[in-house]
């Protein structure tokens, strides 16, 4: 099933998420609709609060195939920084640059209730902070250094190629 998304400035966005005690059938079912409703919109992460559901979950694929489930997770180290560009499908044609950590490791559970931890570098380790954040009450446009217009964004990926 594919979730409407909520769309800035409604207040959810702004809500903690809550931890599951529990990963019932549901929450399973929940995660599995969460990746068919990102995928559909093009993203590359989800996090339930963007559905309207104040759960501390998450779904997140940069790479296809490598898909990660997120229940309840917490950013447990952080090293370096850098500076990118991002987006967020609650924030339709919005852009601009954030600072975030170079490397993370988050601690998770899986859809099997296993506690798993990953480190996670540069794009994926951007994905992860910023769906956590998601969890947090946390948007994107609250950290952004530098706004750019939806028209100039392909101009400014290629001038920023190498950086």
């Amino acid at each position: 099933m594919r979730y409407p998304i909520i769309i800035h400035p409604d207040q959810r966005l702004y809500e903690q998420a809550e931890p599951i005690d529990y990963i019932t059938d549901e929450i399973v079912v929940l995660l599995d609709d969460m990746y068919e409703t990102m995928v559909a919109h093009d993203g590359i992460g989800l996090a339930a609060p963007q559905i309207g559901r104040k759960l501390r979950i998450a779904v997140v694929e940069v790479d296809e195939g490598d898909r990660f489930d997120l229940i309840n997770p917490e950013i447990i180290d952080r090293k370096g920084t850098s500076i990118d560009v991002e987006g967020c499908l609650s924030i339709p044609e919005v852009y601009g640059t954030v600072e975030r950590a170079d490397e993370v490791t988050v601690r998770y559970y899986d859809r099997d209730g296993s506690e798993m931890e990953v480190t996670a570098y540069g794009y994926l380790a951007r994905a992860f902070q910023h769906e956590i954040d998601h969890l947090d009450g946390k948007l994107f446009i609250d950290q952004l250094i530098e706004r750019i217009k939806p028209e100039d964004l392909e101009r400014y990926m290629e001038e920023h190629a190498d950086d």
